[in-house]
């Protein structure tokens, strides 16, 4: 009753990847996960405005890989390349690594509208510049319905409006089958700081369900065989009938 769990955890190796990719014993594990935070926490601050939905960070043989997947590439970029080397040699030096063993990717997110953290933090953004919520939900969902997702679901929750009780409201649209772990949902979470206080804003983006492909694939595969197989068994038997007679 009333129990909620991360869309995105429950489904970690079922059908989402882990945002963090390396091996530790004991001893280093902490620090990994702590240096991992401090990583992304920077990351996010410096690229506040090139509207960044997540990090992937890779550790192998005393090496990093970090993506950074963004829609807006050119601004993490800079001119000639001059931001991203700062970027680097930042990173680099938070991970107490040298900065030939850190790289950086930039992944670029072709549709904005389908991803569950920009999509809120382009409701809070228009929260701060004071735009009715209501106005901003309904814009948000109508522009992902359009992009192609097969349902979302939006949630506010905060001193709405300057009301003096805070209160939730929810918009959504579609179908959102949180229950289904095949179904590929996508969770956002943003916070718009507001003269009244801080407004929340959750966003559920339902994009289709994945299945296993390489078993689909057999299974067409059996199936054709299957077919090819039936007229050529079916040639013996219809060859005797005229000796009975």
């Amino acid at each position: 009753m009333g129990q909620k769990v991360n869309p995105v955890g429950i489904r970690l190796g079922i059908t989402r990847d882990w945002e963090s990719k390396w091996y530790a014993g004991s001893k280093t594990f902490a620090s990994n996960i702590h240096t991992d935070h401090l990583v992304r926490k920077y990351l996010m601050k410096k690229l506040a405005d090139a509207s960044v939905s997540h990090i992937h960070i890779e550790r192998a043989a005393r090496r990093a890989n970090i993506t950074i997947h963004t829609a807006r590439p050119g601004i993490v970029i800079g001119k000639k390349g001059e931001d991203i080397e700062k970027l680097r040699a930042a990173v680099a030096k938070i991970l107490g690594m040298t900065v030939q063993d850190v790289r950086l990717n930039i992944a670029e997110i072709r549709k904005p509208e389908l991803d569950a953290k920009l999509v809120a933090e382009g409701i809070s953004q228009q929260l701060e510049k004071r735009v009715m919520f209501r106005r901003a939900m309904k814009r948000a969902v109508t522009n992902t319905m359009r992009s192609g997702a097969l349902g979302i679901k939006v949630r506010i929750s905060g001193r709405l409006n300057g009301s003096e009780i805070a209160r939730t409201e929810t918009n959504r649209e579609g179908r959102v089958p949180l229950h289904t772990f095949r179904a590929d949902i996508d969770y956002g979470l943003a916070e718009a700081m507001t003269t009244y206080g801080v407004i929340g804003i959750k966003v559920w983006i339902f994009k289709g369900e994945i299945f296993d492909q390489p078993e689909a694939e057999s299974a067409e595969g059996e199936t054709a065989q299957g077919e090819g197989a039936a007229p050529a068994a079916a040639k013996p038997a219809e060859a005797p009938a005229p000796v009975q007679s």
